[in-house]
């Protein structure tokens, strides 16, 4: 946190600026959003998918009317879960969820980023499949995700992915988050048949997608590995292309962005890139900015100035 301090500090000298106000993720448990609020300074808050999609808003402002994909780890939302597998509608400022991934609840809440297994047990438990090469003893971790005891609910693609791994058996714990999805896009092999997925609007009419026909086809011995990790990246990136297909008929919306750290990868980013050019679709993707936590800060800027320019007061969260 020193050297967090004096970096600010050196770089306001450098350029001879002084910061008066602060953008920061609208996470209050982050270290970053603490230090800011301790400043005294004013605060804008911003969620953090929706810093994602102004991401790409802000690299091409041209387009004014957006449909973009944040798909990443977690980041919390304003109705409180994880999010992660998202479909925003709108422009900076003014971002709305229009689709999502069926949320699921990892045990051992943040331990999960480090340990992909608990996230494949927890499709396995939503499913109803019994694990049986789970690399734990669980039965007093299944009695607290029962009663949802430290098992935030998510709809983080970032975590279906560590699912994946960890259920092929390609890797159990994990040095750095997202190990797991770095070994599934490597032992890929060719383009296969994707798995349909059921879309339908769930209880709040947001389309969302079920993931559940994926654990029985990951779970499947008969495959070879890098086959079923084919055809799970095959399978997302028809959630997109069919998510997006729904969205343009209710919307009209053709021009779509694609946002977050799930889109590092090349094997399911250059499917969806693909697909959504073959279906009329205008496609973007960060270029001159990482899409994933590395232009995260160019994002809140871009949303914090719509934000202020916007009727509700800053600091009061999007509209």
């Amino acid at each position: 946190m020193e050297v967090y301090e004096q970096v600010i500090a050196d770089l306001q000298a450098l350029y001879g600026v002084r910061a008066e106000m602060l953008v920061c993720d609208a996470h209050p448990g982050y270290a970053s959003t603490r230090w800011a609020k301790r400043t005294g300074l004013p605060v804008i808050p911003v969620w953090h998918h929706h810093a994602h999609a102004s991401t790409v808003a802000g690299e091409f402002p041209e387009v004014k009317n957006w449909l973009v994909f944040t798909w990443d780890g977690v980041g919390l939302s304003e109705d409180g879960t994880l999010w992660g597998g998202e479909a925003l509608l709108g422009a900076p400022g003014n971002w709305r969820r229009v689709a999502t991934m069926r949320p699921f609840h990892p045990p051992g809440a943040e331990k999960a980023v480090r340990e992909p297994w608990r996230s494949a047990l927890a499709l396995c438990w939503e499913a109803g499949y019994a694990w049986r090469a789970c690399p734990e003893d669980t039965t007093l971790l299944q009695h607290a995700w029962q009663r949802r005891l430290n098992s935030p609910e998510t709809s983080a693609v970032g975590r279906l992915f560590d699912a994946a791994a960890a259920l092929l058996g390609l890797l159990h714990e994990a040095s750095f988050e997202g190990q797991g999805p770095m070994y599934l896009e490597a032992i890929g092999g060719e383009i296969t048949q994707p798995v349909t997925l059921p879309l339908q609007r769930n209880a709040r009419g947001i389309w969302q997608t079920d993931w559940e026909p994926l654990v029985s086809y990951l779970l499947d011995d008969s495959l070879d590995v890098s086959e079923r990790s084919a055809g799970f990246h095959a399978s997302l990136a028809q959630v997109i292309l069919q998510q997006a297909r729904a969205l343009r008929d209710e919307h009209g919306i053709t021009h779509v962005g694609l946002s977050g750290g799930v889109f590092q990868n090349r094997v399911l980013t250059e499917q969806v890139m693909t697909l959504l050019n073959n279906n009329g679709f205008e496609v973007y993707l960060p270029q001159r900015v990482p899409c994933n936590d590395g232009g995260l800060s160019y994002g809140q800027i871009i949303e914090a100035g719509a934000l202020s320019l916007s009727p509700s007061p800053p600091g009061t969260g999007p509209g």
